[in-house]
């Protein structure tokens, strides 16, 4: 078994960068079995690529733009639906994203499964901070992550305060 979490987006254009707080606050607050890696894939594109192949789970975490979603919206989405949603760019970082993941499947080594968690932005103005509509999702959001990797069959302990 093997679980990659990929945190990804630009940390310096405000909710650009959930995915990114996402996963650096769930290693901050969980221990994970050696199975599980976690990413903090950035802005990166092909750099990620041989830690995502042949993963068991892909699970990502992003901003992602969605019509009729209100910002701090969450959702997912997993394997063929991800596809569809690539169709259409939502960040500077998509193209990177999509281009690994169709690199990985030409090589014969895509993850079995993916999921993606995103939330819904309110801004991409440059700051490091998150909009408070989309830190108030965060929690929400790390849970989701957690609940993911223990439908896997991993499990995720609380680390002491």
């Amino acid at each position: 078994m093997r679980v990659v979490v990929l945190g990804v987006g630009n940390i310096l254009m405000s909710d650009e960068g959930v995915g990114v707080h996402a996963v650096t606050a769930l290693a901050e607050r969980y221990d994970f079995p050696e199975c599980v890696e976690i990413i903090d894939g950035g802005t990166s594109g092909m750099d990620c690529l041989d830690r995502i192949a042949d993963a068991d789970l892909l699970l990502i975490a992003d901003c992602m733009r969605k019509a009729g979603k209100q910002p701090g919206d969450i959702t997912r989405i997993a394997d063929d639906e991800i596809n569809a949603w690539f169709k259409t760019k939502i960040s500077p970082h998509q193209v990177g994203l999509s281009d690994v993941l169709a690199a990985c499947c030409f090589h014969g080594m895509s993850p079995k499964k993916v999921v993606l968690v995103g939330v819904q932005p309110e801004s991409f103005e440059t700051s490091m901070e998150l909009t408070p509509k989309v830190a108030a999702v965060l929690d929400q959001v790390i849970e989701r992550l957690v609940a993911e990797i223990a439908a896997m069959g991993v499990v995720a302990l609380p680390k002491a305060a």
